[in-house]
C-alpha cells in the first residue's frame, strides 16, 4: 500500500478488530486483520451502497460468509457511518454500530454479536454463522436481481442492476452447500455474483493440508465460473484490477482467489490462535501495532481523517447513486404506476390487491384428493395474483405439485430470467439457503421436496426462522403414507424436529379445504417462515356443512366435530391425514353412545399464538375438565404430551416405518379407527 491514507484506514480496521476481540476475551482477530485491505478496497472503491440509507433497493449486497470475522464488518459499518433502520423501514438518524458497540463486542445487547445477525444490526445483509450459508444465500440474492430486473426494468429505467459480493474462506469451500450453490450459479451464468475466497490455508485444527487439497480454481472453472487470482491481500492495485475484471465479466459468475496470511503484520502469534477464537494478548497487540506504526497503548483509536475519507468515497458515491435512483423511480412511477406499486409493496412485504381471488373451493368427497394436489391448485391461483411469488423444487416439482402452469409463468434460466419456476436440482440444502437470499431481496419464495429431505435443508430453514424471513417450505410425502418406498423415505421424527425450531410455523392440513386455508394464512405472514406439510395419498374432503368450516385453520386448532351437547367425554386430537381417521372414529363412538370431540390441529405454533391473544380459546377447544384425550399422528409422539397430558394417550410412530402398501402399514402401526376406539374407551375408563 503506497497511499498513506489507504494504509491508515486499513490499519484502523485491523486495530479495531484486535482491540474488540481482546476486550471481549473472545473472538477471531486474524481474518479481519488479514482481509482488511480486501474489504477496504471493495467498499471504498467499488461497492454501490449508501450508508445513510442501507436498505436502498438497488444497493450492491456485501455478504460476510466468514461470519466469525464479524469485526471486519462491524468496523466497516462504524467507519462508514451506516445508519440504523427501524422495523418501519425508516432511518431515525443514529448509527447502526457505535464505537461503544464495538467496545462491547460479543456482550449482551451490543449491536456487535459474535456473528453478524440480520435484523439486529442494520447493514448486515444476512445472518452468516454456519460456514457456507452466506455464499449459498448470495446465490439467491443474485437470482433475485436477475428476476427483479426482468420484471421491473423498462427502456430508460434500469431500476435493478446491482451486484452481490460474498467473502468466503476455506471453511465455506469445504462445506458441501457451497459446492451445491456454486454449481447452480455457474449453470445460471449469474454474472452479477462475485465470491472473494480468502485462501489462507488455516482452519481451527491447523493447516488445511490436514484434510483439504482441492484445486479450487480448477473446480470453479469446471462449474462455469470466471476465476482470477490476487497473490497478496495487501496489494490494492491487484485487488482493484480483480474487481474490475468481475464488473467487466457479463457471462458468468466470478471467483477472486485472494492469497492472505492470517494475522498479517502480527507474525509473533501462532496463525491458528489469531484465526479462531482466541485474542492475540496485550503484548502481541502492542507488537502488531508497532509493526503498523500505531500508538502501542491506544485502544479503539480512529485517527483523524479516516471517517472523512470514507465520507468522500463510499458515502458520496452511494448517496449520489441513491439520489439518482429515486429521481428515476419517481419518473418511472408516473409512466408505469402499476409496476411502481408492485415494487413498493414488494419492498415492504405487502400483498397485491386481490391477492386471494379465485382460490379453489373443494366439494365434500369421500375419496377426496391429496393435499399436495389441492396445494398445487391454490399455489397457481395465488401466483397469478402475486407476481413476485416464485419458486420451485429440488427436482421434485411433478411430485410436490409446485410447478406454476399458467401462461407466462415460464422457467427461470440463464436465457430467461423472467421465469417464475426455479429448478434447484437435487440440492435441498442450497435450495433452502437460496430461498433465504430471495426473501432477503423481498421476493416471496417457496421451495419444495419430500418431508424426509427436510433433514438436508434444516440448517438453512433454521436460519430463515432466526432471520424472521417469510420463506415457504413445501414438503410432501409426509408420513408412512409413502408406502412401498419404505423407511428411508418415510418421515418419522421430522415433524417434531421442525416444531422445535423457534419462530418456524408448521402447517399440516387435514383435507383439500384446509390446504387452501393454510395458504391463505401463510400469505399474510411477513416475518414467519412456514413449512407446509402435505400428503401424497388422497384424503377425504370433509363435509363442511356437517363439520366445522376450514377457516378454523387461522386459529391453529379448532373443534371440527363435537358432542351434541358440547360436553365431550373424550378428545381426539390430530393433524393432517389422521384427522379423517378421527372423524371416522368419532362417528363410530357416537353410534355407541360415547360423546367425543375431534380437534383438528394443523399448526401448534399458530394455536399457541392465538391462545396468547385469546386466553379463553384454549379452554373452549381443550377444556381442562376433559382429561380423557387421544392424539393421532403418523409421526413421533414427541411433544404431544403438552396437549393430551401426562395421562393421555398418543398413537404415533415409535419406530421407523416399513416398505408395504399404505393400508398394510396403517394396520401394522395402529392407524385404524378400531385402535383409536380402544384408546378412547381406555381413556374414558381411566377417568371414571
Amino acid at each position: 500500500m503506497n497511499n498513506t491514507m489507504d494504509e491508515l484506514c486499513v490499519n484502523t480496521i485491523r486495530t479495531l478488530a484486535m482491540d474488540a476481540v481482546q476486550q471481549a476475551n473472545s473472538g477471531h482477530p486474524g481474518t479481519p486483520m488479514a482481509l482488511a485491505p480486501v474489504v477496504y478496497c471493495l467498499w471504498q472503491r467499488f461497492l454501490r451502497f449508501d450508508p445513510g440509507h442501507p436498505i436502498w433497493p438497488n444497493r450492491d449486497r456485501f455478504v460476510l460468509s466468514v461470519g466469525h470475522a464479524s469485526m471486519l464488518l462491524y468496523a466497516m459499518l462504524h467507519l462508514t457511518g451506516v445508519k440504523a433502520v427501524n422495523p418501519e423501514y425508516e432511518t431515525p438518524g443514529h448509527l447502526s454500530v457505535t464505537l461503544e458497540d464495538i467496545k462491547r463486542f460479543r456482550q449482551i445487547d451490543s449491536k456487535c454479536p459474535g456473528h453478524p445477525e440480520y435484523r439486529w444490526t442494520s447493514g448486515v445483509e444476512t445472518t452468516s454463522g454456519p460456514l457456507g450459508q452466506g455464499v449459498a444465500t448470495s446465490v439467491g440474492m443474485a437470482i433475485a436481481e436477475r428476476w427483479l430486473a426482468s420484471y421491473f426494468n423498462r427502456p430508460g429505467f434500469d431500476l435493478f442492476d446491482y451486484n452481490i459480493y460474498a467473502l468466503c474462506g476455506d471453511g465455506c469451500m469445504m462445506e458441501g452447500i457451497s459446492g451445491e450453490a456454486a454449481s447452480l450459479a455457474g449453470h445460471l451464468k449469474l454474472a452479477n455474483l462475485c465470491w472473494i475466497y480468502d485462501n489462507n490455508h488455516i482452519t481451527i485444527e491447523g493447516n488445511t493440508a490436514l484434510a483439504y487439497s482441492d484445486d479450487v480454481a480448477t473446480r470453479f472453472i469446471g462449474y462455469g465460473w470466471n476465476v482470477t487470482r490476487v497473490g497478496d491481500a495487501n496489494d490494492l492495485e491487484m485487488l482493484e484490477r480483480a474487481f474490475t475484471t468481475f464488473k467487466n465479466t457479463t457471462d458468468r459468475p466470478t471467483l477472486i482467489i485472494v492469497d492472505s496470511h492470517i494475522a498479517y503484520g502480527a507474525p509473533h502469534k501462532q496463525d491458528t490462535c489469531a484465526a479462531h477464537g482466541e485474542p492475540l494478548g496485550k503484548e502481541e497487540i502492542k507488537l502488531a501495532k508497532r509493526h503498523y506504526g500505531w500508538p502501542e497503548d491506544a485502544e479503539f483509536l480512529v485517527p483523524e481523517g479516516v471517517r472523512e475519507l470514507f465520507q468522500a468515497g463510499i458515502n458520496a458515491r452511494g448517496r449520489a447513486l441513491r439520489d439518482a435512483w429515486w429521481t428515476k423511480f419517481e419518473a418511472y412511477k408516473r409512466q408505469y404506476p402499476e409496476l411502481a406499486d408492485h415494487a413498493y409493496r414488494m419492498q415492504r412485504r405487502e400483498l397485491a390487491e386481490g391477492w386471494d381471488k379465485g382460490l379453489p373451493v373443494f366439494p365434500a368427497d369421500s375419496k377426496g384428493i391429496a393435499t399436495r394436489d389441492a396445494s398445487g391448485q391454490t399455489l397457481n391461483a395465488l401466483a397469478r395474483n402475486l407476481p413476485w411469488l416464485l419458486g420451485g423444487s429440488a427436482d421434485l416439482g411433478p411430485s410436490c405439485k409446485t410447478r406454476l402452469t399458467f401462461e407466462g409463468a415460464g422457467d427461470f434460466s440463464a436465457g430467461n430470467p423472467a421465469g417464475r419456476n426455479l429448478h434447484f436440482g437435487i440440492r435441498e440444502h442450497a435450495m433452502a439457503a437460496i430461498l433465504n437470499g430471495l426473501s432477503l431481496s423481498k421476493i416471496r419464495p417457496y421451495g419444495s421436496g419430500f418431508l424426509i429431505f427436510s433433514d438436508y435443508a434444516r440448517p438453512a430453514i433454521r436460519l430463515s426462522a432466526l432471520m424472521e424471513l417469510p420463506v415457504i417450505h413445501i414438503f410432501t410425502h409426509d408420513s408412512i403414507g409413502v408406502g412401498e418406498d419404505g423407511p428411508t423415505h418415510q418421515p418419522v421424527e421430522q415433524l417434531a424436529s421442525l416444531r422445535a425450531i423457534p419462530g418456524l410455523v408448521t402447517l399440516r392440513p387435514a383435507d383439500a379445504n384446509e390446504a387452501v386455508e393454510a395458504w391463505r394464512v401463510i400469505m399474510q405472514f411477513r416475518h414467519e417462515p412456514v413449512v407446509l406439510i402435505l400428503t401424497r395419498q388422497a384424503l377425504p374432503t370433509l363435509n363442511r356443512t356437517k363439520y366445522a368450516g376450514a377457516e378454523g385453520v387461522r386459529r391453529g386448532a379448532y373443534i371440527l366435530a363435537d358432542a351434541d351437547d358440547g360436553k365431550p367425554e373424550v378428545l381426539l386430537l390430530a393433524t393432517g391425514s389422521e384427522v379423517s381417521l378421527c372423524i371416522e372414529t368419532y362417528e363410530k363412538l357416537k353410534a355407541d353412545g360415547i360423546k367425543a370431540r375431534v380437534v383438528s390441529m394443523p399448526s401448534w405454533e399458530i394455536f399457541e399464538r392465538y391462545c396468547r391473544e385469546r386466553p379463553d380459546y384454549r379452554e373452549q377447544v381443550l377444556p381442562q375438565a376433559v382429561t380423557a384425550r387421544v392424539s393421532v399422528e403418523k409421526a413421533s409422539t414427541l411433544g404431544w404430551t403438552r396437549y393430551v397430558g401426562i395421562g393421555g394417550h398418543s398413537i404415533g410412530m415409535e419406530t421407523f416405518g416399513a416398505s408395504a402398501p399404505l393400508k398394510e402399514l396403517q394396520k401394522k402401526f395402529g392407524f385404524i379407527p378400531e385402535n383409536i376406539i380402544v384408546a378412547a374407551r381406555e381413556q374414558i375408563a381411566k377417568v371414571r
